[in-house]
């Protein structure tokens, strides 16, 4: 409420995600008739924001006369919320030009994170899609950036298992590509190296549902600081592939990431060694041992914690293995190829790499095959 009237709009466009709206509705909203703040809610749609949405919600909120948006869910309704301030005012751009001015003027963004993982709170990055071709554009800008972010784990806790877990492991990701990045520099690595220790500490005690409001804290600032590392850096390999993923398959961002992560890592992690050591070295490992033992140990982590957290499992009905072909991976690597994150690896990936890494990919998720493929190499 004081945030609304400090940015002096005079009606709020408040875009919620529809699980939440019986909560919000409740707790929040209430709260805000009685204090006289003027308000249209907007539920969105379950899912990530398509281009024909963007224009579909920025008619609504002009049209009930709002000066200013908020957000409240994940990444998906932030980068909605983002677009919809964006476009509110430029109506002529595309997702194509808008990024090419130099000056963006749009309406007051107020932002609050419903899960701890995609950091687009903190980011000048938008994801949105294009209908025409189905890719997911990334348009970035220092203007997409909110102008107010309200960290409440109220709402993290609320998260099932499940959601906790890849949204969690998206935001440890971000932290991870940030500090390897090739566009890595002492500001982004300060966030990345933060956001890193935190998730790691909390993500564990997350998943259980613990009862420490320390964790449910630490995971939301962590995802918070990855989001700052890696929109001034920026994200590699993991989401090159686990974005081509998520449009083939409709698996949730972030969980098309954490299914790809270890298989990038092993990719890369000869080119990578020393950021990855140093990653090791910042959770307590022993700095004396070789940075060759350091790096491998990430990539143990990352395996185990896609064990703890059932990654395979959710993974896996999404895609239909029997139906698994060369064309199929050979799609998926064209996606790969036409979007960003591969020039900022360490390690620039051939086609035929980034076909290795869907094979390893699916031999995993096949039960048949698991077997033959050992993770602890």
């Amino acid at each position: 409420m004081e945030t609304i009237r400090k940015l002096q709009i005079k009606k709020a466009f408040i875009m919620i995600s529809v699980k939440l709206y019986k909560d919000a509705k409740k707790h929040l909203f209430s709260t805000l008739e009685k204090e006289g703040i003027s308000f249209q809610l907007y539920i969105c749609d379950k899912g990530e924001p398509s281009f024909s949405q963007v224009r579909k919600t920025t008619h609504t909120a002009l049209s009930k006369s709002c000066d200013g948006v908020v957000a409240i869910g994940g990444g998906s309704v932030i980068d909605l919320a983002k677009a919809v301030s964006v476009f509110a005012i430029n109506s002529e751009h595309t997702l194509l030009t808008i990024q090419q001015e130099s000056i963006i003027e749009r309406l007051p963004l107020i932002v609050i994170p419903t899960t701890a993982g995609s950091g687009s709170e903190a980011t000048k990055v938008m994801v949105i899609t294009d209908d025409e071709t189905g890719i997911k554009r990334n348009p970035s800008h220092p203007s997409f950036v909110p102008d107010a972010v309200i960290l409440d784990s109220y709402w993290t806790k609320k998260l099932p298992p499940a959601i906790s877990a890849y949204t969690g492991l998206d935001a440890l990701t971000h932290a991870m590509e940030a500090y390897v990045s090739t566009k890595a520099t002492e500001l982004t690595d300060y966030y990345a190296l933060q956001a890193f220790k935190k998730i790691t500490n909390a993500l564990p005690n997350v998943y259980i549902k613990t009862n420490n409001q320390q964790a449910y804290d630490d995971i939301l600032i962590g995802s918070f600081y990855a989001g700052i590392a890696f929109s001034n850096s920026s994200t590699n390999l993991a989401h090159a592939t686990g974005r081509a993923l998520g449009i083939k398959y409709k698996i949730p961002h972030g969980l098309s990431v954490a299914l790809l992560h270890p298989f990038v890592i092993d990719f890369g992690i000869e080119d990578a060694e020393d950021r990855y050591a140093e990653l090791a070295v910042a959770i307590g490992h022993n700095p004396n041992e070789s940075k060759s033992a350091l790096a491998r140990k990430i990539l143990k982590l990352i395996y185990q914690y896609n064990d703890q957290f059932q990654i395979w499992e959710t993974g896996r009905p999404y895609i239909p293995m029997d139906q698994m072909c060369s064309s199929q991976i050979k799609e998926l690597t064209a996606l790969t190829l036409c979007g960003n994150g591969i020039d900022t690896n360490r390690r620039i990936p051939t086609q035929e790499d980034i076909e290795n890494i869907f094979h390893q990919l699916f031999q995993v998720l096949n039960p048949d095959l698991i077997h033959q493929y050992n993770r602890n190499d």
